[in-house]
């Protein structure tokens, strides 16, 4: 067994030894001082971040997939990163994939003993017959999960690419990784919680490099999410407020616009801004690989 206090994850905080001593509105300032620390020690990793995001987003405009495995917080927020791909960027559901150890009972309730299982890992990418063309996320706060590293080391016998987030540097898990992303946001408030900081820190990376790689494939104009899925009133009523902002037009022109091509607002941003029909605005963004801006700027045959 190894001794947790090498761990920094599990490492107690000097700054909060009294907490329970203190009142609550000093309980709940001191928490938010600790998270404080979150973005500072992510911002010293945005270099890997940066390599990471170039490596998925190339993977997925050739047809792979991000495949993020993980345990208990980190697993529950691969997942929810994951889920969220698809209203957000009208990806397909299987383009960005969510792994748990112990499958989908253990998103709700956890699975004893999945986590140590090192083998789950790699039955667990071979059941999405995962390849070399995708890209594997192996996401632990500990950096030393065996469930984690046995899915890692099967993705790296196929030469698929392998990024590690953790919060421990020089762990197994970073070590182990072709991009180790390893933001050490220090000791947690409740030692061991790693749902807290250690949590948070691998939320904001994961943002990153789903937003990142979506960016990257002309899923966002300006800062617009131009792929948005109509799939619900408030993301329909989303779609005519981002049309709007791309072009200046009323309330008017953005709907009549949206309902000549299904309420999809790439194309109805071109035909606005170009002055050109549905077809004309597809063919545009074709050619453009799918980029408004670029699209925008393309010479009409």
């Amino acid at each position: 067994m190894e001794d947790l206090k090498s761990i920094r994850t599990e490492q107690r905080n000097p700054e909060t030894m009294h907490i329970d001593e203190l009142s609550t509105l000093d309980m709940v300032r001191l928490i938010n001082r600790e998270d404080h620390r979150v973005a500072e020690a992510v911002a010293h990793v945005c270099p890997q971040i940066a390599q990471a995001v170039d490596i998925i987003a190339a993977h997925l405009h050739g047809g792979g997939r991000l495949v993020y495995c993980g345990c208990g917080t980190s697993g529950r927020l691969g997942i929810l990163d994951a889920v969220e791909c698809p209203p957000t960027y009208s990806t397909p559901p299987e383009m960005v994939v969510g792994l748990i150890a112990g499958g989908y009972p253990a998103i709700f309730k956890a699975v004893e003993g999945a986590e140590d299982n090192r083998d789950l890992g790699r039955e667990d990418l071979t059941g999405i017959s995962f390849c070399k063309n995708d890209v594997l996320v192996g996401i632990a706060a500990s950096g030393r999960t065996p469930y984690v590293l046995g899915a890692m080391a099967y993705a790296k016998e196929l030469g698929a690419p392998v990024i590690g987030v953790t919060c421990c540097p020089g762990s197994q898990i970073d070590t182990l990784a072709d991009i180790g992303i390893a933001p050490t946001p220090g000791p947690e408030v409740v030692t061991g919680s790693t749902r807290m900081k250690s949590g948070t820190a691998q939320k904001m990376v994961l943002n990153m490099l789903s937003t990142g790689a979506m960016i990257r494939l002309g899923k966002v104009y300006g800062n617009l999410m131009v792929d948005v899925k109509p799939s619900n009133e408030k993301l329909i009523r989303r779609c005519v407020t981002i049309v709007r902002e791309a072009t200046g037009e009323s309330e008017e022109a953005a709907v009549a616009a949206l309902e000549k091509c299904h309420y999809a607002c790439k194309p109805a941003i071109v035909m606005l801004l170009r002055g050109v029909d549905e077809n004309t605005a597809k063919r545009l963004l074709s050619q453009a690989d799918g980029r408004v801006a670029l699209a925008l700027r393309a010479v009409i045959d």
